[in-house]
């Protein structure tokens, strides 16, 4: 063997394969932003139910792979892994100790398609306005004049 083969050899079998953008793979579960079909964040992911955006993006493209973040519980997993059953596509958790990221799921490729627009902007709630906001920021002032209060 010539040296330059023996050391690419030697680092291959020390430090695994090189792989391509290393820290994009960190944030998105291990792929690279150009293969992904949808992410959603942590905090998308903790919300009750499945986003129909996702499940439909499901349908549509079966031959891909579901990449999950488990530092997420499978209580909040177990919603989307059963719809990638019933679709018989895939699915990972993983889990990187030495990383942590926002992105709690991943619907992605084994290669290329450079989608444009991979996130699902969250719908505010309906429950969210200002009134309601207001209102219980002035609750703890107010609940404390009454109590200073002159008579």
């Amino acid at each position: 063997m010539k040296r330059a083969n023996l050391e690419d050899y030697l680092e291959k079998g020390m430090y695994g394969p090189k792989q391509t953008k290393i820290e994009e793979r960190k944030k998105f579960l291990g792929t690279i932003r150009e293969r992904i079909v949808v992410a959603l964040t942590k905090s998308q992911v903790m919300e009750p139910g499945i986003y129909p955006e996702v499940e439909k993006l499901m349908n549509e493209h079966p031959k891909t792979i579901l990449l999950l973040n488990g530092e997420l519980g499978y209580t909040f997993l177990s919603d989307y892994i059963n719809k990638a059953r019933q679709n018989n596509i895939p699915f990972s958790i993983v889990r990187d100790k030495d990383h942590s990221t926002d992105i709690g799921l991943v619907l992605t490729y084994q290669h290329a398609i450079d989608k444009e627009e991979i996130y699902i902007q969250k719908l505010p709630s309906k429950y969210s306005g200002s009134k309601k906001n207001s209102k219980s920021k002035k609750a703890p002032f107010s609940f404390i004049k009454g109590m200073f209060k002159r008579k």
